[in-house]
C-alpha cells in the first residue's frame, strides 16, 4: 500500500484553508509556452487560412487535412473490418445516446399570462454550426463522437463539424467511421490540435473542401485544445464554448457495505486515463479504505496501463469522514466531473448532492456504463466547473428565447408600470415607448 504513495487526510481535523488545499487540483504537466504556441496558431491561420492550418497539421501530425467522407462504400468497408460484436455494441451505444437526448431535448413552454392580455413563452432554437473535436493520438475515441455528434443533430443542428487527430499512418480507424454513420455525419475532418480550433473558428478553404465558421465549440482535448478554446472564445465575436475540459477526476464515496473489489476498479479506470487524472476516495470506514487500496494495488498487478495509473494515484487522495454527511460536503466542495456512490444508501444520498458532472449509484452503475453506452453524454466540466456547469446536453446545442405578446387591454395595465420605472431609472425614451401603447389607434 505504502508503493501507491496515496495521500490520506482525515476531514474532521481540517480548518477551511486546509479542506480547501486537501481538495486541491493537481498541477497539469504542461508545457510552459501553451498559450504563447496557441495564439501563434491562431494569428497565422487568420492571416494566411486554410494554407497555415495545413502547414501547422503537416509539423504536428505529419499529415496535411483530409475530409473523410462518411459513403455506404467506406461504411461497409469499415464494418468488415471490425468484429461483428463490435458492431453491434457500437450500434446499442448510439441507440442509447440517442434515445435519451431524444427524450430530454427542451420542448418550446406554455404561454404564461403575468398580467391580463401579457403573455410569453420560451421557445428553442438549434445553433447554425457546431465544432466537434473528437481528441484522438493513442486510440479512437468513437464515444466521444457519438456523445456529442447525436445530442447535436437530435437538436437540430444544420451544420456539425467533426474534427480529430489522424492516426499514426494518417488514417481513420474502421470505428470512427461506423461511429459517424451511426451520427447520421457526411463527413469527418482529419486534423487536431490547436490548428483544428482555429480553423473551426476562423472557417478556411483546405484542399479537400471548405470548413466553416462553427458558433460554438465543443469537446474535450490535450492542453493545447483546451488554450485553444479558451482563446477562441476570448476573440471578438468568436465562437462560444461548451465548459472548461482538463484533466479527468473520479470521487468515489464508500462505506463497509461497498463491494471493494468493485470500488477499486472504478478508480483504477480513471486513473488509466492519464498522469494528470484524479481520483479520490471518501469513507467513513477505516475498513473499507484498508481494503480498497489493498485492491487496487492487488489489480495494478495485471494492468497494461499501471505505469501511468501509479502516476495518477500519486496525485490521488483518501480522505475519512465521520459520516455520509460530511462525504457529501467533500464531494460537493470538489465537484467531481465525476461522482459514484457505493453506499447502503446510496439512493438517498443523491438528493445531498449538488454538484457533479455525472453521478453514479449503487453497486451496478458504473462511470464505464456511463463512458460508453447508457446514454447522457460523457463529456463533463472538470476542474470544479460542476458546481456552476452541467455536461452536454441537447440543450447545449441550442438557444433559448422569451416571447412576448401584448394585447390593448394588457398594454394598459402594464405600460404605466414600465413607463414610470423607466423614469425612475432617468430613461425617457424608454417611458415615452411605453406611454404610446395605451394611447388609442388613430
Amino acid at each position: 500500500m505504502a508503493a501507491l504513495n496515496v495521500k490520506r487526510i482525515d476531514w474532521s481535523t481540517l480548518d477551511g484553508q486546509g479542506k480547501h488545499d486537501a481538495l486541491a487540483r493537481p498541477i497539469r504537466r504542461s508545457e510552459r509556452d501553451v498559450k504563447d504556441v496557441v495564439q501563434g496558431i491562431f494569428e497565422q491561420v487568420s492571416f494566411s487560412g486554410g494554407s497555415a492550418v495545413s502547414q501547422f497539421s503537416e509539423k504536428i501530425d505529419g499529415f496535411k487535412p483530409r475530409r473523410i467522407a462518411i459513403t455506404a462504400e467506406a461504411v461497409a468497408q469499415a464494418r468488415n473490418a471490425l468484429a461483428p460484436a463490435d458492431t453491434r455494441a457500437l450500434r446499442i451505444a448510439a441507440d442509447n445516446v440517442r434515445v435519451f437526448h431524444q427524450a430530454t431535448r427542451p420542448e418550446d413552454t406554455p404561454w404564461v399570462e403575468t398580467t391580463p392580455g401579457v403573455k410569453s413563452r420560451l421557445i428553442w432554437r438549434p445553433i447554425g454550426a457546431a465544432g466537434i473535436y473528437v481528441p484522438g493520438g493513442t486510440a479512437p475515441l468513437f464515444s466521444s463522437l457519438l456523445m456529442q455528434a447525436i445530442p447535436a443533430q437530435v437538436a437540430g443542428v444544420r451544420e456539425r463539424v467533426v474534427v480529430t487527430p489522424p492516426a499514426k499512418d494518417g488514417s481513420l480507424h474502421p470505428a470512427m467511421i461506423l461511429a459517424a454513420a451511426e451520427a447520421e455525419l457526411d463527413a469527418v475532418w482529419l486534423i487536431g490540435g490547436a490548428q483544428a480550433i482555429a480553423a473551426m473558428t476562423y472557417g478556411v478553404v483546405l484542399d479537400d473542401g471548405e470548413i466553416p465558421a462553427c458558433d460554438k465549440l465543443f469537446g474535450p482535448g490535450n492542453a493545447f485544445v483546451a488554450e485553444a478554446k479558451r482563446y477562441a472564445a476570448s476573440l471578438p465575436g468568436g465562437p462560444a464554448v461548451d465548459m472548461p475540459a482538463g484533466p479527468s477526476e473520479l470521487l468515489v464515496i464508500a462505506d463497509r457495505d461497498a463491494d471493494f473489489e468493485i470500488a477499486a476498479a472504478d478508480l483504477l479506470s480513471q486513473a488509466e486515463h492519464d498522469a494528470d487524472a484524479q481520483v479520490i476516495l471518501v469513507s467513513d470506514s477505516g475498513t473499507a479504505i484498508t481494503e480498497i487500496l489493498a485492491e487496487v494495488e492487488r489489480q495494478l498487478q495485471t494492468l497494461p496501463r499501471a505505469k501511468i495509473a501509479r502516476a495518477s494515484l500519486a496525485e490521488a487522495r483518501v480522505i475519512r469522514v465521520r459520516n455520509m454527511a460530511e462525504a457529501c460536503e467533500v464531494s460537493n466542495l470538489y465537484g467531481p466531473e465525476h461522482l459514484a456512490i457505493q453506499t447502503r444508501d446510496a439512493t438517498d444520498l443523491v438528493a445531498s448532492i449538488r454538484a457533479a458532472g455525472a453521478v453514479f449509484v449503487g453497486r451496478y452503475a458504473a462511470e464505464t456504463l456511463g463512458d460508453y453506452a447508457a446514454g447522457p453524454s460523457h463529456v463533463l466540466p472538470t476542474d470544479g466547473g460542476a458546481r456552476t456547469l452541467g455536461g452536454i446536453t441537447t440543450a447545449s446545442f441550442m438557444t433559448s428565447m422569451s416571447v412576448q405578446t401584448v394585447s390593448e387591454k394588457g398594454a394598459a395595465a402594464l405600460a404605466p408600470v414600465a413607463a414610470r420605472l423607466a423614469r425612475l431609472e432617468g430613461l425617457e425614451a424608454h417611458a415615452r415607448a411605453a406611454d404610446l401603447r395605451t394611447e388609442p389607434v388613430a
